[in-house]
């Protein structure tokens, strides 16, 4: 598969790293304060635990959000640990988030081990779920400019809940006709589900760090353009990534029946009547996969998805930034939507 444009500046897992380890000792500690049991249900969805509490090296994800706030107050001239109550909070409501999320979707697996509601049950994973939330606010409120930190993160959670009400909606509309679901309210969603807390996570490290407003906005916006953008890249991936670099099957999506942008797109051309009917009958994925390249899909979800990067940069050249700060940024987010293609 092509790249958008480049490779992966290798900059950015050095970024990470470094972020992951500034916040991880005032997460511990943050994780420290639930129920002992909570909190083992807490660290085993970061990776830190197996079932029963004993160490685990399981990979917790690469701490993107968390990231963010971090270079968020970076770059609006403060230190990074100005940004780490931001960061801690933002990852709370991430992993909470995807708790519920595997719930609601049913998923079984998470970062190639059970998922939480799997390995412990429904009922205490959507507790441990609401247990990081509360936690998430408080991490906040304790901190000056807690009430306008808290405002600023319920904003992209009632964003977040928005765009997930979406795409449960979306499942059950039509492929075809006046009710089938739009790419302009797909991307409405994408920048709602998953924009939403990644434009969070920069504002309220930049906050924190004492940005101007003007400053906070501008970070707010570029992540959420980069939500659009790494979520249509990765649906590019659910149809036709490679399966040992994406852990998904082949044409995963599509055996799922997902809405995805790139099905969207096609479903809006001339092929739709056979994609639709593709799609439906369940029948192999290849041939809708071929389809769904034909009628364009593929390259205009690329396209998207580089229209969304150029408003990433656009909103990071809207404001002053600290320079180091804005470089490892833009490394970051690079790195982020283009790290499989």
């Amino acid at each position: 598969m092509t790249a958008l444009d480049s490779t992966a500046p290798a900059l950015a897992p050095q970024v990470l790293d470094r972020c992951r380890a500034l916040v991880r000792p005032a997460l511990t500690e943050a994780v420290g304060r639930l129920h002992p049991w909570v909190g083992e249900m807490a660290a085993y969805a970061f990776g830190w635990c197996e079932v029963g509490g004993a160490p685990a090296a399981a990979s917790g994800g690469k701490g993107v959000r968390q990231a963010l706030a971090v270079l968020g107050a970076e770059a609006a001239g403060a230190p990074g640990r100005a940004g780490v109550a931001a960061a801690v909070a933002v990852e709370l409501v991430h992993t909470f988030s995807l708790l519920h999320d595997d719930v609601m979707d049913g998923d079984a697996a998470r970062r190639r081990r059970p998922a939480v509601w799997k390995a412990y049950g429904t009922g205490p994973a959507v507790l441990a779920g609401d247990a990081l939330f509360a936690l998430a606010v408080e991490t906040l409120a304790a901190r000056p400019g807690g009430p306008a930190a808290v405002r600023t993160l319920s904003a992209a959670l009632g964003d977040l809940v928005r765009g997930q009400a979406d795409d449960l909606l979306f499942a059950a509309r039509p492929w075809t006709g006046p009710e089938q679901v739009r790419p302009e309210e797909y991307r409405a969603m994408a920048e709602r589900k998953t924009g939403a807390l990644l434009g969070c996570a920069a504002a309220l490290g930049s906050v924190l760090g004492g940005a101007a407003a003007q400053t906070s906005a501008a970070l707010d916006r570029a992540g959420r353009h980069l939500g659009v953008a790494f979520q249509i890249v990765d649906d590019v991936l659910g149809v036709w990534g490679d399966p040992a670099v994406t852990g998904k099957p082949v044409h995963g999506d599509l055996r799922e029946r997902k809405k995805t942008f790139p099905v969207l797109v096609a479903l809006r051309t001339p092929a739709a009547p056979r994609l639709a009917a593709l799609l439906e009958s369940g029948a192999d994925p290849r041939a809708a996969a071929a389809l769904i390249e034909e009628a364009g899909g593929r390259s205009a979800a690329l396209t998207e998805a580089r229209r969304h990067l150029a408003a990433v940069e656009a909103a990071l050249t809207a404001v002053p930034l600290e320079d180091r700060a804005a470089a490892d940024l833009r490394s970051l987010l690079d790195f982020l939507v283009r790290r499989d293609l």
